[in-house]
């Protein structure tokens, strides 16, 4: 790669990206092999510029309704995006929506072919769909507590599996003393054990920490001296002085923002000060605890909005309340790379964007054309 273009790839490192999408659909074997026959013209040294007509896709897709107080993760393929609330009768899905004004669903977004697919499950999903937690562990969706309507009223202390791969859900029987019945909390897995902290029953809010063992599935409360960053060797609350940034301090006091760690760093995005919204990127490395504010901003201020981030380091940020006196959501999708994405990552990117149509190819037609086993698994 010359060095033009991969400064013209580093120019979009820490820049908010909107992401479109196309539909998503599966094809004949006949409309396969046309695509297969232009795929050729494509990657021809003579024809270099040729793209895969749009008459080759089918007309109709659909996408995740403008929502808030969803939960999002992401492994290398795909975006998970699960329940959500939005109090707007015609943008919540209407008469159709019989949760309503809840969102009891479960969306995957695919990052190499840039389409929606509601995912059809099958098992007991939860109703507590607002302000839940949820984590990914290998090919297993983790959500345990959030709330119903009314907020506060219909609270959940349930950990529900949803297996991503066969798509079904189950309910995870647990022996010892389960949290309350909470939403808002935090939550994170380490080590096979599944971390709790915090939360509310929407009339008291709590710092209680509790863990799972997801071997034993035996819940355990434990009690730190209770100050601000938990050590998990030593069992204790340690008090943490961060630094701020030399010019700008620290971020913003907020609420309601999105939060992601990437090895030593965490980052901290958007929310809500109790006067305006906020579109702000911060970032805190936990290794000299120093602050750093990132020169990405994003398009659409928003808070109650859900972020994951890649195992390759770029984060997504979908929907949120985006203006307070309209109430109004949002079912926007964006992305920025939060570190330097390896030359493989840019050259797929560039791929994908040169040839939005590829993923369409058979595998052994992609296998023709140079891409690796590996690269086409992402197609999958």
């Amino acid at each position: 790669m010359s060095s033009a273009k991969y400064d013209g790839t580093l120019s979009q490192l820490n820049k908010f990206e909107k992401l479109s999408w196309r539909p998503f659909n599966r094809d004949s074997g006949s409309k396969k092999r046309a695509r297969w026959l232009q795929a050729r013209r494509i990657f021809s040294p003579s024809c270099p510029t040729l793209r895969i007509p749009n008459r080759f896709l089918r007309e109709g897709h659909c996408v995740p309704p403008a929502r808030s107080g969803h939960r999002c993760v992401a492994d290398s393929n795909n975006l998970y995006v699960f329940g959500g609330y939005n109090p707007d009768f015609e943008e919540a899905g209407g008469a159709e929506n019989e949760d309503y004004p809840l969102f009891r669903e479960l969306w995957r977004f695919h990052f190499a072919t840039a389409t929606w697919q509601q995912v059809r499950t099958e098992g007991y999903m939860p109703t507590e769909l607002a302000s839940m937690s949820a984590v990914l562990h290998g090919n297993n969706l983790l959500v345990f507590g959030g709330t119903g309507i009314p907020f506060g009223e219909n609270n959940g202390n349930d950990v529900h599996v949803c297996n991503v791969q066969y798509k079904r859900w189950n309910l995870l029987s647990c022996r010892g003393k389960k949290p309350n019945k909470i939403y808002g909390q935090a939550m994170i897995i380490i080590n096979d054990y599944l971390y709790v902290f915090g939360g509310t029953t929407g009339y008291l809010y709590s710092t209680d920490l509790h863990r799972l063992d997801l071997t034993t599935r035996e819940w355990s409360h434990l009690k730190p001296n209770n100050i601000h960053a938990y050590n998990l060797e030593t069992n204790f609350w340690e008090e943490i002085v961060t630094k701020p940034h030399p010019k700008l301090g620290y971020p913003a006091a907020r609420r309601c923002h999105s939060c992601v760690q990437i090895k030593e760093e965490v980052f901290i995005c958007g929310g809500y000060n109790g006067e305006v919204i906020l579109s702000d990127l911060w970032k805190l490395n936990l290794q000299t605890f120093q602050w750093t504010k990132m020169p990405a901003v994003m398009p659409e201020p928003a808070y109650f909005h859900c972020a994951a981030v890649t195992p390759a380091g770029c984060m997504y940020v979908h929907g949120g309340v985006v203006n307070m006196s309209g109430n109004r959501r949002t079912g926007s999708l964006y992305k920025v790379w939060l570190v330097v994405p390896s030359l493989l990552e840019m050259s797929w990117e560039k791929l994908l964007k040169t040839f939005p149509h590829i993923a369409q190819l058979t595998t052994l037609q992609l296998l023709h054309l140079g891409l690796t086993h590996t690269l086409i698994q992402r197609f999958k």
